[in-house]
């Protein structure tokens, strides 16, 4: 299995959680065509490596991602036919694509702004733990763009309900810290001066020590449930929790419980943190 080496976010592993890291925080973290493609390909290489349980995503300096580069990309847009426009939409939605398939759970640790493609990424992540200036906006409508674009017209929705996401996707307006909290599009947001990476590291951790099978498999129904009917969705859920009854990970949470003794899962990288750390959300 190949190492990850990727060269346009900085790539760390420990104790089961891979961190990605963006690091141009002198153009806040904006993307170019390599750096979408790269990601694109991190994301679907990450399912092959099962010593990653989970994985943080987040930037450094004053933002998490900008979007698009102006310099790098707008301009070449302009020169492109029709061809090799669509070529670009579908690569960036190869991207999202890529992180909701990633069968792990993944946080946005949101340091900062998140606009454009940045705030379209966080939301495609299954978690989103905010600093306190963590602006987000679907600003596509500000430059002449539809905000259905890279699928957040699929996924904000099912986030905030149809009536918010029109009105972020229409207008395109930024959206501070602790109203997205108000609303569900942030699941924590830190007190000042806290780092959110390392917030987000403590619930990386407690995922990692989980059930890696049991936690793909929720992440799968997730995913797939909400184009089921009830009766469809039901028996879908009945399948999944009989192999997931199979798996050893069932029963070694069954002998700790018997024995009042840790449970440790398969390839955990420590024992299960069935609850938050002291003092933490």
């Amino acid at each position: 299995m190949a190492d990850l080496a990727p060269r346009h976010v900085r790539y760390a592993f420990a104790e089961g959680v891979a961190t990605l890291t963006f690091t141009r925080p002198d153009r806040l973290n904006s993307l170019t065509f390599e750096s979408y493609a790269e990601l694109r390909d991190l994301f679907a290489d990450l399912q092959d490596h099962p010593e990653v349980r989970a994985v943080i995503l987040t930037g450094e300096g004053r933002a998490f991602c900008s979007g698009g580069d102006v310099e790098s990309i707008i301009g070449e847009l302009f020169a492109r036919d029709t061809a090799g426009l669509v070529e670009f939409t579908r690569m960036t939605g190869a991207l999202i694509g890529n992180i909701r398939r990633l069968r792990k759970p993944v946080i946005a640790a949101l340091n900062g702004l998140a606009v454009g493609a940045g705030a379209v990424m966080a939301i495609a992540c299954d978690f989103r733990v905010a600093a306190p200036s963590a602006k987000i906006g679907f600003i596509f409508p500000k430059v002449g763009l539809c905000g259905a674009d890279m699928g957040a017209a699929y996924l904000l929705p099912r986030l905030v309900g149809l009536s918010k996401a029109s009105e972020l996707l229409f207008l395109g307006d930024m959206l501070g810290a602790d109203e997205a909290l108000r609303i569900g599009l942030y699941h924590q947001v830190t007190a000042e001066g806290e780092s959110v990476l390392e917030r987000a590291t403590l619930l990386a951790a407690r995922l990692a020590s989980g059930p890696a099978f049991a936690h793909a498999m929720t992440k799968q129904m997730l995913e797939t449930e909400h184009t089921m009917t009830l009766d469809q969705a039901l028996e879908a859920e009945a399948q999944a929790q009989t192999l997931c009854m199979q798996h050893a990970d069932f029963r070694a949470a069954y002998d700790a419980w018997s024995q009042k003794s840790p449970i440790r899962f398969a390839g955990a990288p420590g024992p299960f943190q069935d609850r938050p750390a002291k003092g933490k959300p």
